[in-house]
């Protein structure tokens, strides 16, 4: 008996010292706004424990005895700060609040931890400012190679490019605006079309974009990758900005602080902007491009536990298009570089929003997350591809068309916990999405008024909903296991309207996702690491329900291995090979109304990227890419995925500080690429330079912003297309592109106050 009660003694001695020993608890915020900072890292002394503040800007670290620590406290962009002589008492908690104070962005301060957080991985408000940027598309082009391809006038979603993949709108690259789904499931124009014209570029917070699909909270369409936009929280200052340029182009935007800083009120938070934009274009006939937009956001901070965010937005534009022109129109001088065959191309579009998170800190490093959406889109353009293949006598304008609502919910649970000693931080989440679309549609027009006959139309309504998990786990002092799973449930129904028999088809299907991620940190200037895990993309609801659901998520099979270093204070590397793997899947092209099987695919690729601090305010930065990408059900040379970029560059020199001169000039590199499967068609490849310059001062900002600056003849979009003009008696299959911006210049004011 005695020896028993000596044994249970021993074992529980560690739980008794633990109830003795002391923690601290505490809250980072900005020093001007009083908003929480989220992604602050905290280093404790004596110990070289770590920990990075949660969404609410708090951070805990527990277990310890009694004695003087210190704490410091890196943030990019804002001012290291070090608490000395924090006192931890017995059985007690020390509770700080730290405010931090803006500055400028120092690569020295960049520390490479053992989290699953890379430094590659985020575009700053800075960056945004010092590149010609009009719309939040735009921004995408800050995403290490991915590349965007206007072809259809300014409101329609741009094609985009990543890792070896033609991504059409955004069928393999997941997007998302504070939590907002960009990507439209079963679009009239094709699955996955992402229109991110909603988003103001002046009020973008950060954008977070990853590549891979590794991460268990981002779900359908995470092949290629994912980007992630949060808007601010607050400004700084109410602004005024006035734009003016060639081909009659002028857009205005006007944000207001509502609440001011009124220290009673420094939990709170809200401002509304405004956007009005217009440009003919350069093309022959004018675009009359238009966009309204129009956003709001509200958030406090309640009882310090609580954090809620509102946000409402309404957007609306309508725009004209020359579409894409066949070469041999060109070369014959049919048309001139900027002109059409069918200039009556174009559309309208609308979107509005209204987006509520909750936030709930439940002490002891756990975090409850609630959000739930709700958008209200509609979506119709005309287009003409093939001008005169399928109707001789009128053409072959087609119409796509559709009503949407979008309702969906997120939650998730997060815990930084201990497990032997090291550090744990767990996360689960739940999700669900509906979307109902009435009179998806794809209908022959003549000159935007006659319709022909309609080829498609039907109602859809798609749910996806699901569970996720993930765990890190920091094994060993310079090692984190990441092991996290996602299980996705679709619901597919359809409702074809031309049917003469009512008769409505739904099917159901399943896919589960398994991640595991290695970090190897052997110090704090250098991280290796592994990636690897499954994801899917979905296809379309008018391909999944006449198949029968078979093969409706095919999965996709990716790996990273990679390594990060800082061979000197100001000089930082990434470079990663990967490797893709992708299942059969069935596309339905929105242009033709029809299911096109895709196969087996294989990509393999190598990414480097560099960043350089030359001096305090001058910034050096390059990334290049190279993707290998085949079919593997196909027979020997005929392997080649149509448009799949090989070789892309982008980089620059950026010189910003708080007042005077500020600028950048900066290159984008695309290689040529095969236009079809036996690559005898090539798509033609560019390299451009753009500038942007200009002089702050006080409240008052000018400058400009210089597009293709070397006014190069460069193809934008391009496509191997059959057509056959009005007087051919054959149709012709060759390139087709849009036209890029030739050389343009854009001059802007701001106002601040």
């Amino acid at each position: 008996m005695k020896n028993k009660i000596v044994l249970i003694a021993l074992l529980l001695s560690p739980l008794f010292l633990f109830a003795h020993n002391g923690s601290i608890n505490g809250r980072i915020t900005e020093k001007a706004s009083g908003l929480e900072l989220p992604g602050a890292t905290v280093r404790l002394e004596p110990g070289g424990r770590y920990t990075t503040t949660n969404t609410l800007g708090l951070f805990s670290f527990s277990n310890l005895p009694a004695g003087v620590y210190t704490l410091t406290i890196n943030c990019v962009g804002y001012e290291n700060q070090t608490a000395v002589a924090v006192t931890v008492r017995d059985s007690e908690t020390s509770v700080l609040r730290i405010e931090l104070a803006p500055a400028s962005v120092n690569l020295q301060d960049v520390e490479i931890t053992t989290s699953t957080t890379q430094p590659f991985q985020n575009i700053s408000a800075l960056d945004i400012r010092t590149r010609p940027v009009t719309t939040s598309q735009d921004v995408l082009r800050l995403v290490p190679g991915l590349f965007i391809a206007q072809h259809a006038g300014g409101g329609k979603a741009e094609q985009m490019f990543l890792r070896g993949f033609d991504l059409d709108h955004g069928t393999d690259i997941n997007l998302t605006v504070d939590g907002l789904p960009v990507n439209m499931v079963s679009h009239a124009h094709g699955q996955g079309y992402a229109d991110l014209h909603f988003v103001i570029p002046e009020i973008i917070g950060n954008v977070e974009f990853k590549k891979g699909p590794y991460y268990a909270d981002a779900g359908d369409f995470t092949t290629a990758g994912l980007v992630r936009f949060k808007t601010s929280d607050a400004l700084d200052k109410s602004f005024l900005k006035i734009e003016g340029g060639q081909f009659a182009t002028a857009r205005a935007v006007g944000a207001f602080d509502l609440l001011g800083n009124n220290a009673s009120r420094r939990n709170q938070h809200a401002y509304i902007a405004s956007e009005v934009f217009f440009s003919d274009g350069y093309f022959d006939s004018p675009q009359a491009f238009r966009r309204l937009n129009l956003f709001g956001k509200y958030n406090a901070l309640l009882d310090d536990d609580h954090r809620i965010t509102l946000s409402a937005s309404a957007f609306q534009s309508s725009w004209n298009a020359s579409g894409q022109i066949p070469e041999r129109a060109l070369a014959t001088g049919r048309i001139g570089r900027f002109g059409a065959i069918d200039d009556n191309e174009g559309g309208i579009t609308s979107r509005y929003n209204v987006n509520f998170e909750h936030v709930k800190n439940l002490g002891n490093n756990r975090l409850l997350k609630n959000q739930l959406y709700f958008s209200d889109y509609a979506f119709e353009l005309y287009s003409n591809f093939t001008f005169f293949l399928n109707e001789p006598e009128n053409g072959d304008e087609i119409r796509q068309k559709e009503r949407r609502r979008i309702l969906g919910y997120n939650g998730s649970f997060q815990s930084e916990t201990e497990l032997g000693g090291k550090r744990l931080d767990t996360e689960i989440g739940i999700f669900f999405r509906n979307d109902a679309v009435d009179d998806n549609e794809l209908s022959r027009t003549v000159q935007r008024q006659f319709t022909q006959y309609h080829i498609t139309l039907s109602d859809v309504n798609q749910t996806n909903a699901g569970a996720y998990a993930s765990a890190s786990w920091q094994i060993a002092s310079h090692l984190t296991l990441n092991a996290a799973g996602r299980f996705d449930l679709f619901q597919f129904s359809l409702e074809s309207k031309l049917d003469s028999v009512y008769d409505p088809r739904q099917v159901t299907a399943g896919v589960f996702s398994p991640k595991l991620n290695l970090f190897y940190d052997p110090s704090n200037s250098v991280r290796l690491y592994v990636n690897s895990g499954y994801g899917f993309h979905s296809n379309d609801a008018r391909v999944v329900v006449p198949q029968n659901a078979k093969e409706v998520l095919p999965k996709a099979l990716g790996v990273d291995v990679g390594a990060i270093f800082k061979p000197a204070p100001a000089l930082m590397f990434n470079v990663a090979g990967w490797y893709l793997a992708l299942d059969q899947e069935f596309v339905y092209v929105g242009d033709e109304g029809v299911v096109e099987p895709g196969g087996k695919t294989r990509r393999l690729g190598l990414d480097i990227s560099a960043r350089v601090q030359a001096l305090r305010h001058l910034f050096i930065d390059a990334d290049i890419t190279y993707s290998h990408a085949r079919s593997i059900d196909e027979p020997e040379g005929a392997q080649r995925i149509p448009l799949a970029p090989q070789w892309t560059g982008t980089g620059g020199v950026s010189w910003d500080k708080s007042e005077g001169i500020f600028g950048s000039l900066r290159f984008r590199f695309l290689g040529d690429r095969p236009a079809n499967e036996d690559n005898s068609t090539v798509a033609q490849g560019y390299f451009l330079l753009d500038a942007v310059a200009g002089w702050r001062k006080n409240t008052w900002e000018f400058g400009f912003s210089a597009q293709n600056l070397l006014n190069s003849a460069w193809k934008e979009a391009q496509f191997d297309t059959t057509s056959r003009l009005q007087d051919e008696p054959e149709p012709v299959s060759e390139i087709h592109f849009t036209p890029g911006t030739p050389f343009f210049v854009k001059g802007f004011v701001t106002f601040r106050f």
